[in-house]
């Protein structure tokens, strides 16, 4: 009678221990699951985007960027909102960008035809279907990374900066012109009178006429192309 009260309570305790661990397996009083780590990295050479999970590409992107007038911004930088149906030029989807300058995201288009090239405002043009994809896939906070120089290619001179340019590159000459003692502004990304008359004050410093305007002289005084 003992030997078979033990085997009863052997084959009880066995079956619980079973029970427990399947339980946990299907997810109940287990730790869950955590979310994948997605991040994106945009190319502007090959007007591409790619999606990374846990560090590892994932699907990649056909896209276009700005033109080289109104550049896409370069650097890292996080989606801060997403929004259905922005605006009729914005296509399906939005997903905004952190950039201090001024208001850059990604988006779909009514343009399909520009997709491949440069030819937006600064943002990041995709398919309707591909922004759609993506916006599932994206949270806020995720981190994006626009790869390139401010400055531009290598063998490509600066682009000429004036009142009303903004850009990663209007933050490089304002940060060089504080450096020298003639900006006391902050450093925005935004071309306004404040640094257009840092940028007088510095050319009068140098013997240059006082245009306000930086070119490739201005560049060269500041340390910033040989």
């Amino acid at each position: 009678m003992k030997t078979l009260l033990k085997l009863c309570a052997t084959v009880c305790l066995i079956s619980a221990l079973c029970f427990s661990s399947a339980f946990t397996r299907f997810g109940k009083p287990g730790k869950p699951p955590q979310s994948a780590d997605v991040s994106i990295v945009i190319n502007p050479r090959t007007n591409t985007l790619t999606l990374y999970q846990n560090n590892v590409p994932i699907k990649k992107y056909p896209i276009a960027l700005g033109k080289p007038e109104t550049p896409t911004p370069i650097g890292d930088f996080k989606v801060i909102n997403k929004y259905k149906n922005w605006g009729s030029g914005f296509g399906t989807r939005w997903m905004g960008l952190n950039v201090p300058w001024g208001i850059y995201g990604i988006h779909g288009t009514n343009r399909p035809g520009s997709i491949g090239s440069d030819a937006s405002h600064g943002c990041v043009r995709m398919f309707n279907r591909h922004v759609e994809e993506l916006y599932n896939r994206v949270k806020i906070g995720t981190k994006v990374t626009i790869l390139g120089h401010v400055l531009g290619e290598p063998r490509q001179l600066p682009r000429r900066l004036l009142r009303g340019h903004t850009g990663g590159d209007v933050m490089l000459i304002q940060n060089r012109l504080r450096g020298a003692g003639f900006y006391h502004g902050p450093c925005n990304g935004k071309f306004g009178y404040s640094t257009e008359h840092a940028v007088k004050a510095f050319e009068r410093a140098n013997s240059l006429p006082a245009d306000g305007i930086v070119s490739f002289r201005e560049y060269v005084l500041l340390g910033l192309i040989e």
